[in-house]
């Protein structure tokens, strides 16, 4: 440790092979839960006779309602000091129920269209949601406030936190893949990849199961293998407290307020399968439709990167943008003249792309923003910090998938009819296609102003670790002076 107190911070390699499989992993395996309901919640209690729209913005309402929680996490996070660290052992707490209460949420047994009324149905999709929300908002502030403190040197945090998020979001789709595996082994089940009918009840409950085992065991990876190697200090904050010090850090103002803006890039997050059913009269193809902009965001994470180190996260960030806009436009126009997969296939994987903007950036502005704040501040506030960004993130969602769902029953999709209209074809493209882009580029005025960025982050990054090795180093006490 000697050798490293002496080296540049943005020199030393601190994250090891098993450190980046860890997060990454542990990532994928949280936002598995995630994927699955903004996947197939909709769908599943559309089967059994909810509107899909009302669904929507039941989702909604429980999400604005519980985003309370999230700075009580956030808060409970910055008080907390234990042997294990302030983020990990909230993930330790969150896994298996979590899992359980997502087997829960799929039980096909409990709400049958002959056993209740649809307002029944509709207070079971309220209540399971809420405590759901809860759960996962408990998982998710320390899931991802931890990408702050894997390490203090600002390359290697940029670089996992583009790695763990691009498998994040195969994480949120890989559902789609896992569900016609299902179907192959459930009997008298879909027949996988290639069946055409409506999706049972049985079908979604296992599913539910290997997702639950399967994402519980990956999410607490987090908890056995990292570490939290940036020094924090326990502190004691009021929300008060807490909000003045959000507020008091002006590039993660901009990061939130672009957040705001930009909640219709999150559209196609709860309206997978709904679109893949419209598209190809096929509900099991969701992982074909979805992948096709999924492969394409996997590559804008992958090469995030090279393009951060190359324009610096503000142009990476308002250029991607506007080329979503220009891309969604294109793609808006030419389903109009041919609907035909092949032609829709590679207009999606195009429009993918933009969505790294979503996935990455935020995550990193705010571990840089966190860094500032400590800069100005002297104190470190992982807890505040990403439990307003996750906060933000859960009310885009919500708004996003509310809008996207409203769409689609304003549409006149029916889950239980596999075969759309052009009229229904047209209208969800308009929501899965065309509207991320529009908002997209909305997302960009604030970031005109953000200027966290190239020598001004490596300065700070610098200090800070300056700082925290005088903190570090052993006062020497001036020798006694010799009686005479």
């Amino acid at each position: 440790m000697e050798e490293k107190l002496n080296e540049d911070t943005s020199q030393i390699k601190y994250l090891k092979f098993k450190d980046i499989f860890a997060y990454s992993f542990g990532l994928f395996g949280f936002y598995l839960f995630v994927g699955l309901l903004n996947t197939y919640q909709a769908e599943f209690f559309g089967m059994l006779g909810a509107d899909i729209a009302i669904v929507g913005v039941i989702v909604l309402v429980v999400k604005i309602v519980t985003v309370i929680f999230d700075p009580i996490v956030g808060n409970l996070i910055d008080k907390t000091d234990t042997k294990y660290g302030k983020l990990k052992p909230f993930i330790a707490i969150t896994a298996i129920p979590l899992a359980i209460l997502t087997v829960v949420m799929f039980i096909p047994g409990i709400t049958p269209k002959d056993s209740f009324s649809k307002a029944g149905l509709y207070v079971y999709v309220t209540v399971v949601t809420f405590f759901w929300t809860l759960l996962m908002t408990l998982g998710d502030v320390p899931s991802q406030g931890i990408a702050s403190v894997l390490t203090p040197n600002p390359t290697e945090k940029t670089n996992v936190i583009s790695l763990s998020n691009t498998l994040k979001s195969v994480g949120l789709v890989a559902c789609a893949g896992i569900m016609p595996f299902v179907c192959m082994i459930v009997p008298g089940g879909n027949p996988g990849f290639v069946g055409t009918g409506v999706v049972s009840g049985m079908e979604y409950f296992v599913t539910s199961i290997v997702i639950s085992v399967l994402g519980g065991g990956l999410f607490l990876l987090i908890f056995f293998i990292n570490k939290e190697r940036v020094p924090y200090k326990a502190e004691k904050m009021s929300f008060k407290t807490m909000f003045e010090t959000v507020k008091g850090n002006k590039p993660l103002l901009l990061v939130v307020v672009s957040c705001l803006l930009g909640f219709g890039r999150q559209i196609q997050a709860g309206m997978g399968i709904q679109a893949a059913t419209a598209y190809t009269g096929n509900p099991s193809l969701v992982l074909v439709v979805g992948m096709s902009c999924g492969i394409g965001a996997m590559l804008g994470m992958a090469v995030m990167p090279v393009l951060i180190k190359k324009f610096d996260e503000k142009k990476t960030y308002i250029g991607v943008s506007i080329y979503g806009f220009v891309i969604s436009t294109i793609s808006y126009v030419v389903f109009f003249f041919n609907k035909e997969l092949y032609t829709l296939l590679p207009l999606l994987f195009l429009l993918g792309f933009q969505f790294c903007i979503v996935n990455i950036m935020p995550m990193v502005m705010v571990a840089d923003c966190i860094d500032y704040y400590e800069h100005k501040t002297g104190h470190r506030t992982e807890g505040a910090s990403y439990a307003i960004l996750t906060l933000v993130i859960k009310l885009t969602l919500a708004m996003g998938t509310a809008l996207g769902l409203i769409v689609v029953g304003l549409s006149g999709y029916d889950p239980n009819v596999i075969e759309s209209s052009a009229k229904t074809q047209e209208t969800i493209h308009l929501a899965y296609a065309f509207l991320p882009g529009l908002f997209g580029l909305l997302s960009i005025f604030p970031i005109f102003k953000y200027d966290l960025v190239g020598e001004k982050k490596l300065t700070i990054a610098r200090e800070l670790e300056e700082r925290r090795k005088s903190a570090a180093a052993p006062e020497v006490s001036e020798p006694e002076p010799e009686a005479v």
